[in-house]
């Protein structure tokens, strides 16, 4: 009976027509809207819909005085021939190089900095680093005193290497606190903590930091992370206020991905090839914002609010900071 009614249809009605048209369009609607979602891809949307771009959220950011600063002398290093250190402190402080240190000793350390006795002297460093560490190693530094210091891990504990990885102790760990009780009340950050990877004597490398902590005097920890600068090319350290309470166990490769260290030595050199001084996007006004988390500082203040997505690397772009507030980067 229904095949008659349809044979029916065809032979007197345009009707059948519209309805295989509709069905078909149903279906097709059905499809991209399933593919798609129900946002219209960005392939279809006209130039005069920029403007309805959500603004990117602008991070609050605290200005600090950071009295300390650690740079890793050039030339190879070695777990027994020992690294070269320049420390360059607004205040006199005290260095002390903890050697062959372990990965949970320290983050304890670092986690109990939070939640209860401020580290802000090398003895508070000692004693609660003691005894997970192979030597211990200090130096007084004067202010602005830009000397070499060079420390190395005594003969007697005929350590060479600290194994493959994963790895349960970290190379070297330098501590920076203020000497003077007076300094310490007058800086909120009281301690700078930087981990260094020491190669090994297979290897004629220098070495390489891998992070590095600032500690405050009310018990926050923040972690400076680079900034990958479009111009130049360079890479600037700034803290942000993201900090990391989880324990680093990403020494073990886990996390950073296992490199043999001439791979490590060529990592800070990949980011970009083109080192234009202005805005990748408009290339006329100055780099003044960074976006978050990807850390990319490549736009100027007008441009970040063209964009969800970083220029760079595509990473959905969560909060913006200003690099300064005249809105022009320093370069």
């Amino acid at each position: 009976m229904a095949a008659v009614f349809l044979v029916t249809l065809y032979e007197y009605s345009p009707l059948f027509y519209i309805s295989v048209v509709s069905l078909c369009f149903v279906v097709t609607a059905a499809m991209v809207l399933g593919w798609f979602g129900f946002d219209v891809p960005v392939i279809l949307r006209s130039s005069d819909e920029t403007e309805s771009v959500l603004p990117t959220p602008e991070k609050q950011m605290v200005q600090m005085t950071n009295p300390f600063a650690l740079e890793i002398c050039p030339g190879s290093a070695s777990v027994t021939d020992g690294v070269s250190l320049r420390p360059c402190c607004l205040e006199p402080c005290v260095l002390s190089c903890f050697w062959g240190c372990e990965v949970q000793a320290l983050q304890g350390a670092l986690q109990a900095h939070q939640h209860g006795p401020r580290l802000s002297t090398p003895q508070h460093f000692q004693q609660a680093l003691h005894p997970h560490y192979h030597h211990c190693q200090s130096f007084h530094i004067g202010s602005g005193d830009r000397a070499e210091h060079h420390t190395h891990i005594l003969a007697d504990h005929r350590i060479t290497d600290f194994g493959p990885l994963p790895r349960q102790h970290y190379p070297l760990v330098a501590v920076l606190t203020l000497a003077e009780s007076e300094a310490r009340d007058s800086y909120n950050i009281v301690a700078s903590v930087t981990v260094l990877h020491v190669p090994d004597d297979r290897y004629s490398l220098s070495a390489r930091l891998l992070f590095q902590y600032l500690l405050t005097a009310q018990g926050n920890m923040y972690e400076l992370k680079p900034l990958f600068m479009s111009a130049d090319s360079v890479l600037s350290e700034l803290p942000d206020s993201e900090h990391s309470t989880q324990p680093r166990e990403a020494y073990d490769g886990a996390s950073r991905g296992e490199q043999s260290p001439e791979e490590e030595v060529e990592e800070e050199e990949d980011w970009s090839e083109g080192g234009g001084r202005g805005c990748v996007v408009c290339q006329n006004a100055a780099v003044n914002k960074v976006l978050l988390p990807c850390r990319h500082a490549c736009v100027c203040d007008s441009c970040v609010s063209r964009f969800q997505h970083c220029p760079i690397c595509r990473a959905f772009v969560l909060e913006a900071f200003t690099l300064t507030e005249g809105g022009t980067a320093g370069h």
